[in-house]
């Protein structure tokens, strides 16, 4: 990953007047400008527009004079306001000297960056910073072509934020940080928070998050994935929403990682073990390249590190053309001539051809350091729709796996288990059957999960409340559908398996 050129964009607010930007933080709130302001102003249809970068019903509901509204049309409309409107809301003499705000016009003055509110998980009241025009990341139309720009929050980024593990712990390291997002998270519970990105644009806007959202700053350091960390240093956490588009070259820094096909991805994965402490994680979102005879599951699983458990997560599969459009409309080429746009098309196909891929996944990739002689390694696909935040889900992923793994089949069943709370079971047949054709049980938190069992593993499921060993509802169950309770001990404890390592079924203890 090369240097970043920032020639075409504007000049950034100060980053090193922590006064100046706690006045601005504490103006922005005195005037509710937060998520929850947002909401009660715009209303939910208004607000979810601005979501998805659409800006004219957020302009029809800011017609007003009230300080709320002049902070909407500044900050995330981009519209220039009179300067004697802004003084009565903001310290303008402080924005103006430390670069916030710019004099447009004859007695106006416009934002320089983006500053979009944004709710913490804990009811933090947060602001993410970002070039203007960006406040919305990922693939939605940005259309904007500047090689170093900084996008703000997107989906990507949220559901990074939502799937990571979130204990505390000493050391984390945002790789890639953008404009800080992740580090914004894990400022909350990180003793030390180290955030990388090649993009020297991306470190300062981070900066100017963290400040002006209230947390302590982190070591903010240049360079490509882990060159910028000294030799021996190592993370309880890492996370990382790197540019992990499958491009034909590097032309925008804040999507195209600058390596061959999926080599980013793979290399940033591969390269996390060494960083990592015993018990850490290392959570990533990335594309990968579904090649002509290959399995993508194989090929994700050579990508793991020695030393580490994995949980693969593919969310997503599309065909190289959808692939193409869609990060075509991501930088705007569908804006300009036919012949560029199908220049640009035409490059993308011939790199996945000479590559023959076939398709693009795109998913979530989890490692847990862990010294063990045979690693746990789960490739699946789940496309369907999951509850977030998920981060006690993945921890818990790997808590149950190093349960079931200390227990052989015998110890199994002298365990007591209890059905998981949110998990229905729904019995499909033909209408006056005697019998279901089969059972599925269901989560209705989490994954979300659903699983065919049989007869035996519906009435296992139903009555496991602690109570009794698993063995002996085995033969209870047994007893009532006149089996052999020797050989249902010998066939069941697969299924039970199954059922807790997908989170169905828990220890009691």
């Amino acid at each position: 990953m090369g240097g970043v050129s920032n020639a075409s964009l504007s000049a950034l607010p100060a980053a090193d007047r922590p006064d100046a930007t706690a006045r601005l933080r504490d103006a922005l709130l005195g005037a509710a400008f937060t998520a929850d302001g947002l909401l009660e102003l715009l209303g939910a249809p208004a607000y979810a527009a601005l979501a998805r970068s659409e800006t004219v019903p957020a302009l029809r509901a800011t017609r007003g004079d009230t300080p709320l509204e002049t902070l909407v049309r500044l900050f995330l409309l981009q519209q220039p306001v009179p300067h004697a409107r802004v003084a009565g809301v903001l310290p303008v003499a402080d924005c103006l000297e430390c670069g916030w705000l710019t004099r447009v016009g004859g007695d106006e003055v416009a934002a320089t960056v983006d500053v979009r509110p944004y709710g913490g998980p804990d009811g933090e009241d947060w602001f993410i910073v970002s070039d203007l025009g960006c406040a919305v990341g990922g693939a939605g139309g940005i259309g904007r072509r500047d090689e170093g720009v900084v996008l703000g929050v997107g989906g990507a980024s949220t559901t990074l934020a939502g799937i990571t593990v979130r204990t505390p712990v000493s050391a984390a390291l945002d790789l890639g940080t953008g404009s800080g997002i992740q580090a914004l998270h894990a400022a909350r519970h990180a003793t030390r928070v180290t955030a990388t990105d090649v993009n020297p644009r991306a470190l300062h806007i981070a900066a100017l998050t963290l400040a002006l959202s209230g947390e302590p700053g982190a070591d903010l350091r240049e360079g490509s994935l882990f060159e910028p960390l000294a030799d021996d240093q190592t993370f309880d956490l890492i996370v990382s929403n790197p540019p992990f588009v499958i491009s034909p070259g590097a032309r925008l820094t804040y999507r195209d990682g600058g390596m061959g096909g999926d080599d980013l991805c793979r290399t940033l994965v591969q390269r996390a073990g060494e960083r990592l402490n015993e018990g850490g994680f290392a959570q990533f979102l990335a594309n990968w390249q579904h090649v002509a005879g290959e399995d993508w599951q194989e090929r994700l699983q050579s990508w793991v590190p020695h030393g580490c458990d994995a949980w693969i997560v593919q969310r997503e599969v599309q065909d190289v053309t959808q692939y193409a459009e869609l990060w075509l409309r991501d930088a705007g080429d569908h804006r300009g001539g036919v012949a560029e746009y199908q220049a640009r098309y035409d490059a993308w196909l011939d790199e996945f051809e000479a590559r023959t891929v076939r398709a693009v996944g795109f998913g979530w990739i989890t490692l847990r350091k862990r010294a063990a002689e045979v690693p746990s390694i789960t490739v699946e696909e789940w496309p369907h729709p999951v509850e977030q935040p998920l981060g006690e889900t993945v921890r818990a992923h790997f808590e149950r796996l190093d349960h079931l793994r200390s227990r052989d089949d015998a110890a199994l069943l002298e365990e007591r288990f209890r059905l998981v709370a949110e998990v229905v079971q729904e019995q499909v047949g033909l209408p006056g059957a005697e019998d279901p054709e089969h059972v599925v049980l269901r989560q209705h938190r989490g994954m979300r999960r659903a699983t065919k069992v049989d007869t035996v593993g519906a009435g296992f499921a139903g009555v496991c409340d602690g109570s009794l060993t698993a063995g002996r509802i085995l033969d209870a169950i047994a007893q009532l559908v006149g089996e052999d309770p020797v050989l249902l001990r010998d066939r069941t404890p697969a299924q039970i398996r199954l059922l807790v390592e997908q989170g169905f079924l828990e220890p009691a203890d």
